[in-house]
């Protein structure tokens, strides 16, 4: 019987293809093993921003879901890195507004979680950003027996944010919102106009152009209240 053997000329551009596969494969591995946590966290806002402000409302549910995966992935990546979390929360509370009801109840608790691992790694990073967050969950979300909304917490991390971001946009702006929320129409207008005032994110021109729009949003309805 005669044994089966390969032509040496296919079998050695096999072994070439081959050979290709396997160092691309490593180039892959090792890019992504370089990336660095902050560039992972500029990657999730950028990815945010674009679901936030720029896809339909009907599409963002779908949209966050998918980018929570990838936030997982990062916390899983970066389990030290406090910025890491913070974004893992900010889109995982961000989905459970785009989903709504009483389904999104999980994602929100999810969210407390994350940006209560961020305040415990370092919560001063990014102007207060899990205090804040956090702070805005507590006042958004029912309270008990549903969830775990309470209006005293609320205002306490929203102010704790601020000790870290007085001049920050995002904890002005909540802040604000959380006053309009309590009818305190005149402080609320003060903090509007402070985040109004906070210097622009030059590396985040999409979700600062955003929150602007949102921030002149709310100080025409406070404005409607007010007359």
């Amino acid at each position: 019987m005669k044994r089966l053997s390969l032509p040496a000329q296919p079998f050695a551009r096999y072994l070439v293809v081959l050979l290709m596969a396997l160092v691309a494969q490593v180039f892959v591995t090792a890019s992504a093993a370089a990336e660095t946590a902050d560039e992972r966290v500029v990657s999730l806002q950028s990815a945010w921003a674009k679901i936030k402000y720029r896809t339909p409302e009907k599409q963002q549910a779908a949209l966050f879901s998918e980018l929570i995966d990838q936030a997982q992935a990062a916390t899983a990546t970066y389990p030290q890195s406090a910025p890491v979390w913070v974004w893992s929360g900010i889109i995982r509370a961000s989905y459970a507004g785009a989903k709504g009801g009483l389904g999104a109840l999980s994602a929100v608790k999810a969210a407390k979680s994350d940006l209560e691992q961020a305040i415990a790694i370092d919560g001063s990073v990014l102007d207060g950003a899990a205090y804040t967050s956090l702070g805005s969950l507590y006042y958004q979300v029912p309270g008990w027996p549903i969830g775990f909304g309470d209006d005293k917490k609320a205002e306490a991390f929203l102010r704790k944010g601020l000790e870290f971001g007085a001049k920050d946009v995002d904890a002005n702006y909540f802040y604000a919102d959380y006053l309009f929320q309590k009818k305190s129409y005149t402080q609320a207008l003060e903090y509007l106009q402070r985040a109004e005032q906070a210097p622009a994110d030059p590396q985040r021109p999409l979700a600062s152009e955003g929150r602007l729009g949102e921030i002149k949003s709310l100080q025409a309805k406070i404005q409607q209240k007010m007359h």
